[in-house]
């Protein structure tokens, strides 16, 4: 089979390698799995440098997240089991972890509905208790990890505030159903939520960028407010000042989605009933800006890498628009 395979460290459009290689042999518990659609995650990035919290031995195929089939012909989700990442023709994956691939979502929508969609879930609704009518304040709105949170937080009827870098991103942002979207490039984020709540500032900010959003963010919360941190795309990791969240009055909340599938496995199958049945009420739709052949793998996981891309850019291993 074709896979992509990563044998030192370093940029993705000069570590991965497109290889013929063997099939993955499912373990003990495990099953194989035709790849119809993986989608490209910043993690695949971190991955390919080194840096992810999870280091598998090289060579190793990216791709944490995959809508695959089963032998048996079912359509499932999966995070196929590194070293033997979802870049490939065919991956292995937990057979308890599968999930059924929404009816509503073609291959491309499903495989971006996971880990993204999940993350922003457990985030707005687990860790900071998203109330309808609260302001949510988004970074990089535009992204795959942003517009998942984008749309859950309009499902949760709050206001939502995104923020993007540029006129492009700011479009998208808008088409996602952002109530106010703040050009962070041209455009003051403190002031600009500060003047939208009244004075009041965010209820709950989801920040995937860290650095200085993390640190605008701060500036521009409101009383008992929440930032929920889930990665650190600027590459930037802050250092809280714990002295300002007790005179301010707001929790820093940390997000390891990947926690769930070990410490609570039955609440990660309940998002995902939710997830389906918003899914199938056309109120989240994940934003597919690309589906790329197989042979462009490495070019779009180093444009996710570069934070050039929005949404969600899916390889289809088969070739086809799926």
């Amino acid at each position: 089979m074709q896979a992509w395979r990563v044998h030192r460290n370093g940029e993705p459009d000069q570590v991965m390698v497109l290889e013929e290689t063997d099939r993955p042999v499912p373990g003990a518990g495990q099953v194989l799995l035709t790849v119809r659609a993986a989608n490209v995650n910043f993690p695949d990035a971190l991955l390919c440098r080194g840096q992810y919290q999870v280091r598998p031995p090289l060579p190793f195929t990216p791709g944490v997240e995959i809508c695959g089939e089963t032998e048996d012909g079912r359509r499932v989700l999966a995070t196929p089991a590194l070293p033997s990442g979802g870049f490939a023709e065919y991956v292995t994956a937990d057979e308890a972890a599968l999930l059924p691939a929404p009816e509503a979502l073609d291959d491309a929508e499903a495989a971006a509905l996971h880990i993204g969609y999940q993350t922003g879930w457990f985030g707005l609704h687990r860790r900071a208790r998203l109330r309808a009518g609260e302001t949510l304040l988004v970074h990089a709105a535009a992204g795959g990890v942003g517009s998942a949170a984008v749309q859950l937080g309009k499902a949760a009827d709050a206001t939502v505030i995104g923020v993007v870098g540029g006129a492009d991103k700011a479009a998208i942002a808008r088409e996602l159903g952002c109530d106010l979207v703040i050009d962070r490039r041209s455009e003051d984020i403190v002031a600009t939520v500060k003047e939208a709540t009244g004075g009041r500032g965010a209820d709950v900010v989801y920040d995937p960028v860290g650095g200085d959003a993390y640190a605008k963010s701060v500036k521009c919360i409101a009383f008992e407010g929440r930032v929920v941190v889930v990665g650190f795309a600027s590459g930037a990791v802050p250092s809280p000042a714990l002295n300002h969240a007790l005179v301010k009055n707001y929790s820093i909340l940390g997000l390891h989605w990947g926690l769930y599938n070990t410490k609570d496995p039955d609440a990660v199958r309940a998002c995902h009933d939710e997830l389906t049945k918003l899914a199938a009420d056309g109120v989240v739709k994940p934003l597919v800006s690309e589906r790329v052949p197989m042979a462009d793998a490495a070019r779009a996981v180093q444009r996710v890498a570069g934070g050039t891309s929005t949404g969600r850019i899916v390889v289809l291993p088969g070739g086809g628009t799926r």
